[in-house]
């Protein structure tokens, strides 16, 4: 047994200066009855309200200089700390060039902050705002914690991740397409380095790298062009579940240029909401199914010899590198390098890379293509490396 360690508490008193918090109940009430997207996920927002409807105490803004003397005096009174929080609220309006500039970017501005400040930036900071006649943040957006194997991160625990090692072992595209592919705002998510290596191998590595590898291989592909795509091969069709019995397509097939055509809308307005895992989660089933697709036609049997063979081969390859673009173009603010590699290896130029103009397979509308025919750029090898066995990199991090 341990002994017991007692220390006698003292009962103190002090002045401090204290903000009537109480008094902004309703007013911010009304701000998030109003605006119910204000906070988001919507589990903070309700628990938000839920604080609001409980006793709202006033808040001491300054504590005695005495036994505070490293934090900023209170203007006019040298007795008084100003109460850390407040200082560091403050800073989201000064580096916006408050009271003179900052219109440009009030209230305009999107807060984002971990689960466990939500009070101090949900609840204090739009109060401050209000007794100063400024309006609350246009939103503020939640995200909760990575735990490790089920615990918190904590260094008595030893078992704090370091991204720095993160990045050394799987790349910043790799770690950070992880994260962003993982990472559920509204709940805790639990980080482990074997799912950091099953992931990125499947979906970067094998599903995207291995589809643009095999779609532009010289032994498929030795004109090294954006093949032509052939009409009468994969005619327009209004309800792809009708599509039986015309050209040389599936009603699969149909079904995947539906899904994406639909992909880059979807993948705005993902990341709009700041859900950019769901983004990431459409963008991987339709790599998928790209794969499907090119299985289940297997180009690589088709007889080049063959005229009708070869219109078929090309629009397989023309379809393929179309879904390619359109995931190499959506993918560029989460994996940047792996996506300009991609894209590079596309002929897409720095300058056909937004979203705005974004078009997917414009040949089947019956429209022209910027890229048919177009040579490809240079073969680079391999889009994003297999990450090794998790004994193997730590052995290689050791020796290094």
């Amino acid at each position: 047994s341990f002994p017991l360690l007692l220390s006698q508490v003292h009962w103190t008193k002090e002045e401090n200066y204290m903000f009537r918090l109480s008094a902004f109940r309703d007013p911010l009430q009304n701000w998030l009855r109003d605006n119910p997207h204000a906070i988001f996920p919507d589990p903070f927002y309700q628990c938000v309200l839920r604080w609001l409807d409980e006793d709202l105490p006033d808040l001491s803004v300054s504590r005695e200089r005495s036994r505070l003397q490293w934090g900023i005096p209170v203007p006019s009174d040298p007795t008084q700390t100003i109460y850390v929080w407040v200082d560091a609220l403050v800073n989201y309006l000064s580096v916006v060039g408050y009271p003179e500039s900052h219109g440009s970017w009030w209230p305009a501005v999107h807060h984002v902050v971990g689960k466990d400040i939500l009070k101090f930036h949900a609840l204090y900071w739009p109060a401050l705002l209000l007794a100063v006649g400024l309006e609350p943040p246009e939103r503020i957006l939640v995200h909760s914690h990575w735990t490790v194997r089920g615990q918190k991160m904590s260094k008595s625990l030893g078992n704090v991740v370091d991204p720095s090692v993160c990045v050394g072992q799987y790349g910043v595209d790799g770690f950070r397409y992880f994260l962003l592919r993982q990472g559920v705002p509204e709940r805790d998510c639990d980080y482990y380095d074997e799912k950091v290596v099953k992931l990125v191998n499947s979906e970067l590595a094998d599903a995207l790298g291995g589809l643009l590898n095999r779609s532009t291989a010289p032994s498929i592909n030795p004109s090294n062009t954006y093949p032509h795509f052939s009409e009468p091969c994969f005619p327009k069709v209004l309800d792809s579940r009708k599509a039986k019995g015309t050209g040389r397509a599936c009603a699969e097939d149909y079904e995947l240029v539906a899904a994406v055509a639909s992909l880059p809308a979807k993948v705005d307005s993902y990341f709009e909401s700041f859900q950019i895992y769901k983004a990431l989660e459409c963008i991987a089933q339709c790599v998928r199914q790209t794969n499907g697709f090119f299985q289940r036609h297997r180009p690589w049997k088709l007889d080049r010899r063959d005229a009708a063979e070869q219109l078929w081969l090309n629009t397989i390859l023309h379809i393929t590198l179309e879904c390619l673009r359109v995931y190499g173009t959506l993918l560029q603010p989460v994996v940047p390098h792996v996506a300009d590699k991609l894209l590079s290896r596309l002929a897409v130029g720095p300058g056909e890379r937004g979203l705005s103009g974004l078009i997917f397979l414009a040949r089947y509308d019956g429209k022209p293509c910027p890229f048919e025919g177009r040579q490809l750029g240079p073969d680079t090898g391999i889009l994003f490396d297999r990450l090794g066995k998790l004994e193997t990199m730590k052995k290689r991090k050791q020796e290094a």
